[in-house]
């Protein structure tokens, strides 16, 4: 048994149910000694007693009352957890597309030494399809944000097409480290993979890579120490957004891979977490209608915001339908 604990709400979890928060952060307790323990207040939210459909928000406090420790975590089914979770940041869902918030540090595949991912969770992710849902483009394992999935093979051809023909605007929200110059341009290098002392690493290759195109725009500039920067891949590169701003002199905050020590900014209010957030998604159906997806940000990047005094310290949560231009600026 546990001792009581006082636990704060946590940006990632604002908005949800607090049945689902507990099935997130103790899935040992089941839903009807959940209701137990709500029924004779040994749950309060903020000092108060409250209903499992209750919506939390961020910052508030729940009481936890002892509860059983858990089972062995070998015996869990990190997929099955991961679901879960996954299934609580669903952005936009209709018949042919699924839109996840996909957390820092979630690799979106598996590989060695990562048993958890996005992809081992997929089937548990059906709502209510057949089909188990597809993969269409990636996210690196540290970039947060929007991650796009088709619900059938026919969306997985059209959605697979898009993004090959580049016909879908990506919109990225960054801090670098330094001062960008000009505040608005074009950067056009190409890259190419090259073996590095740990995996292989992309870099800048005029004469071999592939070209890899990115639109930018400075939305703040904090001194020569920090930038707020929006980012447009017109090319999906391996970590184009990336290299191309390590290759700028002003490399993604966090970004050690491929800014070194100059990504890194001592200071007690700024994590150390790689500052590169995939913001926003516009993309057409072949019917000619569109789909328009807005991410928040994680929680490392908005105490970020907030340590710097950038205007969008408290970022829109959901996605939003084409009513401005996705990702054009703090909403």
């Amino acid at each position: 048994m546990t001792s009581v604990r006082i636990v704060v709400i946590s940006v990632d979890d604002d908005g949800i149910r607090l049945d689902r928060w507990f099935a997130r952060h103790f899935p040992i307790l089941g839903h009807g000694r959940l209701e137990k323990l709500l029924r004779t207040g040994q749950i309060r939210l903020d000092g108060r007693r409250v209903r499992a459909g209750e919506r939390v928000a961020a910052g508030q406090s729940v009481r936890v009352p002892p509860l059983p420790a858990p089972p062995d975590p070998v015996r869990k089914d990190p997929d099955a957890v991961l679901a879960a979770e996954l299934a609580e940041r669903v952005l936009y869902m209709d018949n042919d597309v699924l839109a996840l918030d996909k957390p820092p540090g979630l690799p979106v595949q598996g590989g060695t030494g990562l048993p958890r991912h996005v992809d081992g969770a997929l089937g548990a992710l059906r709502f209510g399809l057949a089909e188990r849902p597809k993969l269409v483009h990636r996210l690196d394992k540290d970039t947060s944000g929007i991650l796009l999935l088709a619900r059938t093979a026919p969306a997985a051809r059209w959605l697979t097409r898009a993004f090959r023909q580049q016909s879908t605007e990506k919109t990225y929200w960054a801090l670098v480290a330094g001062e960008l110059r000009p505040p608005s341009g074009v950067i056009d290098l190409p890259v190419a993979k090259v073996p590095g002392r740990v995996g292989e690493r992309m870099e800048v290759a005029r004469d071999s890579g592939k070209r890899a195109v990115t639109d930018y725009a400075v939305v703040e500039q904090l001194g020569h120490r920090v930038a707020w920067v929006v980012l447009r891949p017109r090319t999906g590169r391996t970590h184009q957004l990336r290299v191309h701003m390590a290759a700028s002199g002003v490399p993604v905050l966090g970004d050690g891979k491929y800014g070194g020590a100059a990504a890194f900014i001592d200071a007690e209010g700024v994590s150390r977490k790689l500052h590169l957030h995939a913001r926003a998604i516009r993309i057409e159906r072949p019917d000619g209608s569109s789909i328009d997806v807005t991410a928040s940000l994680p929680a490392h990047m908005v105490r970020s915001w907030r340590f710097f005094d950038f205007r969008a310290a408290v970022p829109v949560t959901g996605h939003s339908a084409a009513r401005k231009p996705a990702g054009a600026g703090p909403s």
